[in-house]
Protein backbone atom coordinates (compact mmCIF):
# COMPACT_ATOMS: atom_id res chain seq x y z
CA UNK A 1 0.00 0.00 0.00
CA UNK A 2 2.84 2.48 0.67
CA UNK A 3 4.26 1.88 -3.01
CA UNK A 4 0.81 2.64 -4.39
CA UNK A 5 0.68 5.75 -2.09
CA UNK A 6 3.90 6.99 -3.87
CA UNK A 7 5.73 6.46 -0.53
CA UNK A 8 8.81 3.97 -1.50
CA UNK A 9 11.15 5.47 -4.43
CA UNK A 10 13.49 2.07 -4.16
CA UNK A 11 16.32 3.35 -5.18
CA UNK A 12 18.19 3.81 -2.26
CA UNK A 13 17.73 1.61 1.41
CA UNK A 14 19.40 2.36 4.47
CA UNK A 15 20.68 -0.80 6.38
CA UNK A 16 20.95 -1.16 10.25
CA UNK A 17 20.21 -3.97 12.96
CA UNK A 18 19.07 -4.00 16.94
CA UNK A 19 19.39 -6.42 19.54
CA UNK A 20 15.69 -7.73 20.70
CA UNK A 21 15.45 -9.70 23.42
CA UNK A 22 14.46 -13.12 23.37
CA UNK A 23 11.75 -14.88 25.96
CA UNK A 24 14.66 -16.53 27.67
CA UNK A 25 16.40 -15.88 31.15
CA UNK A 26 20.14 -16.36 31.81
CA UNK A 27 19.34 -19.33 34.27
CA UNK A 28 17.90 -21.30 31.83
CA UNK A 29 21.50 -21.88 30.61
CA UNK A 30 22.73 -25.17 30.25
CA UNK A 31 26.35 -26.12 29.38
CA UNK A 32 26.58 -28.06 25.94
CA UNK A 33 27.49 -31.42 25.86
CA UNK A 34 30.75 -32.68 25.19
CA UNK A 35 31.44 -35.08 21.70
CA UNK A 36 34.77 -36.27 22.07
CA UNK A 37 34.43 -38.27 18.26
CA UNK A 38 33.50 -35.83 15.63
CA UNK A 39 32.51 -38.15 13.39
CA UNK A 40 30.13 -39.87 15.90
CA UNK A 41 28.62 -35.99 16.44
CA UNK A 42 28.10 -35.36 13.07
CA UNK A 43 26.23 -39.11 12.51
CA UNK A 44 24.09 -38.01 15.72
CA UNK A 45 23.15 -34.39 14.36
CA UNK A 46 21.57 -36.31 11.48
CA UNK A 47 19.77 -38.68 13.19
CA UNK A 48 18.76 -36.20 15.55
CA UNK A 49 17.76 -32.61 14.80
CA UNK A 50 16.16 -31.43 17.96
CA UNK A 51 20.23 -31.87 19.42
CA UNK A 52 21.26 -29.14 17.26
CA UNK A 53 22.92 -26.66 19.11
CA UNK A 54 23.41 -28.86 22.48
CA UNK A 55 26.74 -30.58 21.79
CA UNK A 56 30.08 -29.30 21.08
CA UNK A 57 33.04 -31.10 20.16
CA UNK A 58 35.96 -31.37 22.64
CA UNK A 59 38.36 -29.07 20.66
CA UNK A 60 36.02 -26.14 20.53
CA UNK A 61 35.74 -26.60 23.48
CA UNK A 62 39.33 -26.09 24.90
CA UNK A 63 39.94 -23.27 22.38
CA UNK A 64 36.99 -21.67 24.49
CA UNK A 65 38.61 -22.05 27.57
CA UNK A 66 41.58 -21.02 26.80
CA UNK A 67 40.44 -18.07 25.14
CA UNK A 68 38.36 -17.45 28.41
CA UNK A 69 41.52 -17.57 30.33
CA UNK A 70 43.46 -15.45 28.33
CA UNK A 71 40.52 -12.55 28.49
CA UNK A 72 40.83 -13.36 32.74
CA UNK A 73 43.96 -12.49 32.63
CA UNK A 74 44.05 -9.41 30.19
CA UNK A 75 40.92 -7.99 31.84
CA UNK A 76 42.31 -8.39 35.39
CA UNK A 77 41.80 -5.18 37.44
CA UNK A 78 40.62 -3.54 34.94
CA UNK A 79 37.40 -1.21 35.92
CA UNK A 80 34.05 -3.27 36.24
CA UNK A 81 35.91 -6.43 36.34
CA UNK A 82 35.04 -8.83 39.63
CA UNK A 83 36.79 -8.81 42.61
CA UNK A 84 38.80 -11.24 44.64
CA UNK A 85 36.03 -10.91 47.29
CA UNK A 86 33.46 -11.18 44.75
CA UNK A 87 35.29 -14.30 43.11
CA UNK A 88 35.57 -16.04 47.15
CA UNK A 89 32.11 -15.12 47.45
CA UNK A 90 30.49 -16.84 44.50
CA UNK A 91 32.97 -19.93 44.08
CA UNK A 92 30.53 -22.46 44.07
CA UNK A 93 28.25 -20.90 41.41
CA UNK A 94 29.15 -22.40 38.32
CA UNK A 95 25.32 -21.29 36.85
CA UNK A 96 26.25 -18.21 35.72
CA UNK A 97 30.09 -17.54 34.85
CA UNK A 98 31.61 -14.47 33.56
CA UNK A 99 32.49 -15.56 30.36
CA UNK A 100 30.20 -17.52 28.46
CA UNK A 101 30.38 -18.91 24.49
CA UNK A 102 27.70 -19.85 22.42
CA UNK A 103 30.05 -22.25 21.50
CA UNK A 104 29.77 -24.09 24.55
CA UNK A 105 26.52 -22.93 26.27
CA UNK A 106 22.75 -22.83 25.27
CA UNK A 107 19.20 -21.71 26.62
CA UNK A 108 16.90 -24.74 27.24
CA UNK A 109 14.12 -22.41 27.40
CA UNK A 110 14.48 -20.84 23.70
CA UNK A 111 17.35 -22.75 21.71
CA UNK A 112 17.20 -20.42 19.06
CA UNK A 113 18.26 -17.32 21.70
CA UNK A 114 22.05 -16.56 21.29
CA UNK A 115 24.37 -14.73 23.89
CA UNK A 116 24.63 -11.35 22.99
CA UNK A 117 26.10 -8.10 24.61
CA UNK A 118 26.96 -4.82 24.21
CA UNK A 119 29.37 -2.11 25.58
CA UNK A 120 27.10 -0.75 28.97
CA UNK A 121 24.47 -3.31 28.05
CA UNK A 122 24.00 -6.71 30.23
CA UNK A 123 24.47 -10.08 28.78
CA UNK A 124 21.20 -11.90 27.33
CA UNK A 125 19.96 -14.08 25.09
CA UNK A 126 18.65 -12.16 22.11
CA UNK A 127 17.56 -12.11 18.77
CA UNK A 128 19.54 -9.80 15.84
CA UNK A 129 16.75 -7.81 13.86
CA UNK A 130 18.11 -6.80 10.74
CA UNK A 131 15.93 -4.11 8.63
CA UNK A 132 16.16 -2.08 5.75
CA UNK A 133 14.57 1.62 5.34
CA UNK A 134 13.79 3.46 2.38
CA UNK A 135 15.02 6.62 2.62
CA UNK A 136 12.41 8.75 0.32
CA UNK A 137 9.64 8.76 2.74
CA UNK A 138 11.36 6.22 5.79
CA UNK A 139 9.05 3.31 5.02
CA UNK A 140 10.55 0.10 6.11
CA UNK A 141 11.22 -2.37 3.12
CA UNK A 142 12.78 -4.71 4.86
CA UNK A 143 12.84 -6.74 8.37
CA UNK A 144 14.07 -10.31 9.64
CA UNK A 145 15.31 -12.01 12.47
CA UNK A 146 18.80 -13.58 12.49
CA UNK A 147 20.27 -15.55 15.33
CA UNK A 148 22.43 -13.23 17.47
CA UNK A 149 25.87 -14.70 17.30
CA UNK A 150 25.42 -13.34 13.82
CA UNK A 151 27.59 -10.25 12.43
CA UNK A 152 26.02 -7.71 10.22
CA UNK A 153 28.55 -8.18 7.73
CA UNK A 154 27.25 -12.26 7.58
CA UNK A 155 23.69 -11.24 7.20
CA UNK A 156 24.07 -8.49 4.74
CA UNK A 157 24.15 -11.01 1.32
CA UNK A 158 20.70 -12.43 2.58
CA UNK A 159 19.51 -9.03 3.35
CA UNK A 160 20.23 -8.01 -0.06
CA UNK A 161 19.22 -10.92 -2.18
CA UNK A 162 15.86 -10.64 -0.45
CA UNK A 163 15.60 -7.23 -0.65
CA UNK A 164 16.12 -7.04 -4.19
CA UNK A 165 13.01 -9.83 -4.98
CA UNK A 166 10.64 -7.59 -2.63
CA UNK A 167 11.24 -4.34 -4.54
CA UNK A 168 11.34 -6.16 -8.18
CA UNK A 169 8.15 -7.62 -7.86
CA UNK A 170 6.93 -3.89 -7.60
CA UNK A 171 8.86 -2.82 -10.29
CA UNK A 172 11.79 -1.12 -7.66
CA UNK A 173 15.20 -1.03 -8.56
CA UNK A 174 17.80 -0.94 -5.77
CA UNK A 175 20.72 1.19 -6.73
CA UNK A 176 22.12 2.49 -3.42
CA UNK A 177 22.73 1.00 -0.23
CA UNK A 178 23.78 2.66 3.17
CA UNK A 179 25.56 1.01 6.12
CA UNK A 180 27.44 1.08 8.85
CA UNK A 181 31.21 -0.58 9.37
CA UNK A 182 29.74 -3.27 11.23
CA UNK A 183 28.24 -4.30 7.46
CA UNK A 184 31.95 -4.00 6.32
CA UNK A 185 33.74 -7.54 4.84
CA UNK A 186 35.21 -8.89 1.67
CA UNK A 187 32.08 -11.23 1.12
CA UNK A 188 29.71 -8.02 2.06
CA UNK A 189 31.81 -5.78 -0.42
CA UNK A 190 31.17 -8.72 -3.21
CA UNK A 191 27.84 -9.37 -2.74
CA UNK A 192 27.01 -5.21 -3.70
CA UNK A 193 29.15 -5.35 -6.21
CA UNK A 194 28.10 -8.47 -8.10
CA UNK A 195 24.48 -7.15 -7.44
CA UNK A 196 24.93 -4.15 -9.38
CA UNK A 197 24.24 -2.02 -6.03
CA UNK A 198 26.88 1.19 -5.12
CA UNK A 199 27.76 0.72 -0.99
CA UNK A 200 28.68 3.49 1.47
CA UNK A 201 29.91 1.27 4.16
CA UNK A 202 33.10 2.13 5.94
CA UNK A 203 35.78 -0.05 5.72
CA UNK A 204 36.68 -1.91 9.31
CA UNK A 205 39.01 -0.74 11.90
CA UNK A 206 41.68 -3.55 10.91
CA UNK A 207 41.76 -1.89 7.19
CA UNK A 208 44.55 -0.44 6.49
CA UNK A 209 45.02 1.89 3.12
CA UNK A 210 48.55 2.90 3.16
CA UNK A 211 51.17 1.15 5.24
CA UNK A 212 54.06 3.37 7.14
CA UNK A 213 56.95 2.92 5.09
CA UNK A 214 55.97 0.37 2.51
CA UNK A 215 55.11 1.11 -1.10
CA UNK A 216 52.54 -1.55 -3.21
CA UNK A 217 53.12 -1.85 -6.93
CA UNK A 218 49.98 -3.39 -8.40
CA UNK A 219 51.98 -4.34 -11.61
CA UNK A 220 54.38 -6.51 -10.10
CA UNK A 221 52.04 -7.67 -7.19
CA UNK A 222 54.72 -6.36 -4.61
CA UNK A 223 55.66 -4.05 -1.76
CA UNK A 224 58.86 -2.41 -1.37
CA UNK A 225 60.66 -0.86 1.46
CA UNK A 226 62.11 2.60 2.42
CA UNK A 227 65.28 0.93 1.85
CA UNK A 228 64.34 -0.15 -2.09
CA UNK A 229 64.00 -4.25 -1.25
CA UNK A 230 61.42 -5.92 -2.37
CA UNK A 231 58.75 -7.89 -0.20
CA UNK A 232 57.51 -10.16 -3.04
CA UNK A 233 53.98 -12.45 -2.96
CA UNK A 234 54.60 -16.04 -1.63
CA UNK A 235 51.57 -17.26 -0.84
CA UNK A 236 48.02 -17.82 -0.10
CA UNK A 237 47.75 -18.64 4.08
CA UNK A 238 44.34 -19.55 5.58
CA UNK A 239 43.76 -16.77 8.69
CA UNK A 240 40.98 -18.54 10.68
CA UNK A 241 39.10 -19.55 7.91
CA UNK A 242 39.39 -16.14 5.56
CA UNK A 243 42.59 -16.35 2.94
CA UNK A 244 45.26 -13.98 3.15
CA UNK A 245 48.51 -13.14 1.02
CA UNK A 246 51.58 -13.42 2.20
CA UNK A 247 54.02 -11.02 0.95
CA UNK A 248 57.86 -11.90 2.57
CA UNK A 249 61.24 -10.13 2.26
CA UNK A 250 64.42 -12.00 1.72
CA UNK A 251 66.40 -12.38 5.28
CA UNK A 252 69.31 -11.59 3.36
CA UNK A 253 68.20 -8.38 2.45
CA UNK A 254 67.06 -7.89 5.92
CA UNK A 255 70.19 -8.92 7.63
CA UNK A 256 72.84 -5.58 6.87
CA UNK A 257 69.37 -3.48 7.08
CA UNK A 258 69.78 -0.31 9.65
CA UNK A 259 66.26 -0.31 10.10
CA UNK A 260 66.07 -3.57 10.78
CA UNK A 261 65.31 -3.66 14.48
CA UNK A 262 62.76 -1.53 13.78
CA UNK A 263 61.43 -2.93 11.09
CA UNK A 264 61.24 -6.62 12.25
CA UNK A 265 62.83 -7.19 15.47
CA UNK A 266 64.04 -9.93 16.05
CA UNK A 267 62.21 -11.91 13.10
CA UNK A 268 64.62 -13.11 10.47
CA UNK A 269 62.67 -11.13 7.57
CA UNK A 270 59.58 -9.09 6.80
CA UNK A 271 56.13 -10.07 6.25
CA UNK A 272 52.93 -8.84 5.54
CA UNK A 273 49.34 -10.02 5.11
CA UNK A 274 46.52 -8.66 2.82
CA UNK A 275 42.98 -9.85 2.59
CA UNK A 276 42.40 -11.22 -1.16
CA UNK A 277 39.44 -8.93 -1.24
CA UNK A 278 41.97 -6.07 -0.97
CA UNK A 279 40.30 -4.52 -4.59
CA UNK A 280 36.85 -4.35 -2.89
CA UNK A 281 38.33 -2.50 0.03
CA UNK A 282 40.06 -0.09 -1.82
CA UNK A 283 37.26 0.76 -4.13
CA UNK A 284 35.05 1.53 -1.04
CA UNK A 285 38.02 3.64 0.48
CA UNK A 286 38.06 5.76 -2.19
CA UNK A 287 34.23 6.12 -2.94
CA UNK A 288 33.97 6.85 1.04
CA UNK A 289 36.36 10.58 0.11
CA UNK A 290 34.05 11.87 -2.11
CA UNK A 291 31.50 14.49 -0.62
CA UNK A 292 28.50 12.76 -1.92
CA UNK A 293 29.88 9.71 0.51
CA UNK A 294 29.42 12.47 3.64
CA UNK A 295 25.95 13.55 2.86
CA UNK A 296 24.86 9.57 2.50
CA UNK A 297 26.66 8.86 6.12
CA UNK A 298 24.58 12.02 7.15
CA UNK A 299 21.66 10.68 5.79
CA UNK A 300 21.91 7.28 7.11
CA UNK A 301 21.74 9.05 10.83
CA UNK A 302 18.60 10.54 9.62
CA UNK A 303 16.94 7.57 8.18
CA UNK A 304 17.29 4.13 10.03
CA UNK A 305 18.14 5.38 13.49
CA UNK A 306 15.29 7.07 14.54
CA UNK A 307 13.16 4.33 13.09
CA UNK A 308 15.21 1.68 15.13
CA UNK A 309 14.22 3.35 18.28
CA UNK A 310 10.86 4.28 17.63
CA UNK A 311 9.90 0.14 17.03
CA UNK A 312 11.99 -0.79 20.48
CA UNK A 313 10.39 2.20 22.43
CA UNK A 314 6.96 2.40 20.98
CA UNK A 315 5.97 -0.66 19.32
CA UNK A 316 7.08 -3.59 21.05
CA UNK A 317 10.48 -4.40 19.86
CA UNK A 318 12.12 -4.04 23.21
CA UNK A 319 11.78 -7.86 23.84
CA UNK A 320 9.69 -10.62 21.92
CA UNK A 321 7.30 -12.77 23.82
CA UNK A 322 7.57 -15.80 21.92
CA UNK A 323 10.00 -18.50 21.70
CA UNK A 324 11.86 -19.65 18.75
CA UNK A 325 13.37 -17.77 15.79
CA UNK A 326 10.03 -18.12 13.24
CA UNK A 327 8.11 -16.39 15.80
CA UNK A 328 10.43 -13.91 16.39
CA UNK A 329 10.93 -13.44 12.93
CA UNK A 330 7.10 -12.72 12.63
CA UNK A 331 7.27 -10.46 15.67
CA UNK A 332 9.06 -8.17 13.77
CA UNK A 333 7.04 -7.76 10.46
CA UNK A 334 4.39 -7.19 12.56
CA UNK A 335 6.10 -4.35 13.85
CA UNK A 336 7.39 -2.96 11.01
CA UNK A 337 3.91 -3.22 9.33
CA UNK A 338 2.34 -1.60 12.07
CA UNK A 339 5.18 1.44 11.56
CA UNK A 340 4.28 1.57 8.36
CA UNK A 341 0.56 2.09 8.82
CA UNK A 342 1.11 4.67 10.95
CA UNK A 343 3.54 6.47 8.15
CA UNK A 344 0.67 5.93 5.14
CA UNK A 345 -2.01 7.33 8.33
CA UNK A 346 -0.07 10.90 8.74
CA UNK A 347 0.84 10.91 4.47
CA UNK A 348 -2.51 10.60 3.45
CA UNK A 349 -3.23 12.93 6.07
CA UNK A 350 -0.39 15.50 4.90
CA UNK A 351 -0.96 15.50 0.79
CA UNK A 352 -4.70 17.35 1.19
CA UNK A 353 -2.88 20.33 3.36
CA UNK A 354 -0.07 20.67 0.80
CA UNK A 355 -2.02 20.97 -1.93
CA UNK A 356 -4.47 23.33 -0.47
CA UNK A 357 -0.97 25.76 0.41
CA UNK A 358 -0.43 26.34 -2.94
CA UNK A 359 -4.18 27.39 -4.15
CA UNK A 360 -4.18 31.33 -5.31
CA UNK A 361 -5.21 33.40 -3.05
CA UNK A 362 -9.14 34.55 -3.18
CA UNK A 363 -10.57 31.83 -4.08
CA UNK A 364 -14.05 31.99 -2.33
CA UNK A 365 -15.10 29.01 -0.98
CA UNK A 366 -12.07 26.73 -1.59
CA UNK A 367 -13.84 23.97 -1.20
CA UNK A 368 -16.09 24.19 -4.46
CA UNK A 369 -12.51 24.86 -6.19
CA UNK A 370 -11.28 21.57 -4.63
CA UNK A 371 -14.23 19.52 -5.88
CA UNK A 372 -14.34 21.00 -8.87
CA UNK A 373 -10.33 20.20 -9.85
CA UNK A 374 -11.12 16.76 -8.57
CA UNK A 375 -8.91 16.37 -5.40
CA UNK A 376 -11.81 15.16 -3.53
CA UNK A 377 -14.95 12.53 -5.01
CA UNK A 378 -18.16 12.32 -3.47
CA UNK A 379 -19.03 9.18 -1.82
CA UNK A 380 -22.27 7.97 -0.24
CA UNK A 381 -20.80 7.68 2.98
CA UNK A 382 -17.93 10.70 3.26
CA UNK A 383 -15.32 12.71 1.13
CA UNK A 384 -12.49 10.29 0.11
CA UNK A 385 -9.07 11.35 -1.02
CA UNK A 386 -8.23 10.19 -4.47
Amino acid sequence: MCIDKGMVAGRRQAVDSVYVKANASMDSIAEKEIMEDADRFAEELKLHDDDKGKKVDAYKKKKVEEHHRWKEQAYKGQPATRSDKFKEENANDNKRPKFLSNHTHYSTTDADARIAVKPGKPRQFNYLGQFSVDTAHHVITYAHSFHADKKDSQCLPKIIEELKENLNQEGLIVDQLLADTGYSSGAALKALEQNNITGYVPNFGQYKAEREGFTYHKEGDYYSCSQNKKIEFKKIKDNNGYPMKEYRSSSKDCKPCPLRTACIGKSLEKKIRETLDKPYYEKMHERLKTPYAKRMKKMRHSTVEPVLGTLVNFLGMRRVNTRGIRQANKCMIMAAIAYNLKKMMKFNKKRPLAMMARLPSGLNPPHDLLLQIGFFKLSPISLVVK
